[in-house]
């Protein structure tokens, strides 16, 4: 199979020849694979991604191919403090391990902070040619290929507090609910915007999504995440479907998340990303709703991949295989960007157990 049929088959729920594979990695992670491959990279590689080559994804035999238009961009822009387009300030903050140092880019400054700034606030200009310049490139190159994803992630909250700030946003929201919403509608008119045009240019799938989920419960009540966020998504989900009923919508939130499952199902979700194996169980997750939503990532990149021995990473594959990839629907993925203290052996055995376990053999 092609790629982009593997994962169609995927998501409507057949049985492909292989499970769909796709990862992303860190700056760093993705130097050290150019080095272990010994490849030339071209360009910092950004995960979230502004400048992607895709020369990484091919090589490694990855099926979906992402397109980032919005704010998420932001992230790994340099490697001193900068302010980003939306007047976001960002700080560097340095890591080591034991393959190597690097570093995160963590939001400082928020332009929405003071009161008095939000009725002056201009965002960035969402119908900007150029910002689709790389977006129809990949189309062009890679469409016949490749499952293609349109990508605006946080889509409204995560860019809402960038903006306000993490503490006062969830004050607003309890206090002053009218100027929380009137934040919150910056961005989702921003990256609504961005996903029409980039359904329009010819992707697959459009994958929006807001971390709304710590370990153990989520970040927000779930009577408060369908005040805030659930109407939204659902005018969100309906507008860029109504261009192309065909269309996948995937939604990422880390942690757990399960109260509001039955809520995303009703807006119309195709695909919940990433289904953080800590926080919920990812075969439960399959059991209960995997007759209405299709599943992508479920690799524990918390632990097993960082921590644990190569033959633990090969045998969480195959427990996914056998549970979440029952009967398709699944699209095996870690369930955050590969880091860089992750060991070369256990994500070589991630890529060489996907791609080499057909279906046949589960």
């Amino acid at each position: 199979m092609k790629p982009r049929e593997r994962v169609e088959t995927a998501l409507n729920h057949e049985i492909p020849d292989r499970c769909p594979m796709q990862i992303s990695f860190t700056p760093e992670f993705a130097d050290r694979l150019y080095h272990d491959m010994q490849m030339k990279g071209r360009g910092i590689h950004n995960p979230h991604g502004g400048g992607n080559t895709y020369e990484l994804e091919r090589v490694l035999g990855e099926d979906m191919l992402l397109t980032s238009v919005g704010w998420a961009n932001s992230y790994y822009l340099d490697d001193k403090p900068y302010i980003d387009e939306w007047d976001i300030g960002w700080d560097i903050q340095p890591y080591q391990t034991p393959f190597g140092s690097g570093h995160y880019t963590e939001i400082v400054g928020h332009p929405l902070a003071d009161d008095d700034a939000i009725s002056d606030y201009q965002p960035p200009d969402p119908t900007r040619p150029e910002l689709y310049d790389a977006s129809r490139q990949m189309i062009r190159d890679f469409k016949d290929e490749y499952w293609i994803v349109g990508v605006t992630v946080t889509t409204i909250f995560e860019t809402a507090w960038a903006l306000r700030g993490y503490e006062q946003i969830m004050l607003d929201m309890s206090l002053n609910p009218d100027l929380a919403n009137a934040i919150m509608e910056i961005p989702y008119r921003y990256h609504l915007t961005a996903a029409k045009k980039l359904v329009e240019l010819g992707v697959d799938m459009i994958w929006i999504g807001d971390d709304m989920g710590t370990q153990d419960r989520m970040l927000i009540s779930p009577i408060m995440w369908r005040q805030f966020l659930k109407p939204r998504m659902a005018n969100f989900i309906a507008e860029i479907k109504s261009l192309n009923p065909t269309l996948k919508v995937a939604y990422h939130t880390d942690g757990k998340v399960d109260p509001i499952i039955p809520d995303l199902i009703e807006i119309g979700l195709d695909v919940l990303n990433p289904i953080q194996p800590a926080s919920m169980d990812p075969a439960q997750i399959k059991k209960e709703y995997g007759d209405h939503l299709c599943f992508w990532g479920t690799i524990d990149e918390q632990r097993t991949l960082p921590f644990g021995k190569p033959s633990d990473v090969e045998a969480e594959i195959r427990h996914r295989l056998r549970t979440v990839g029952k009967d398709g629907g699944l699209i095996l993925s870690p369930t955050h960007h590969v880091q860089l203290d992750t060991p070369l052996e256990n994500f070589w055995m991630m890529v060489n157990t996907i791609s080499n376990t057909p279906y046949s053999s589960i």
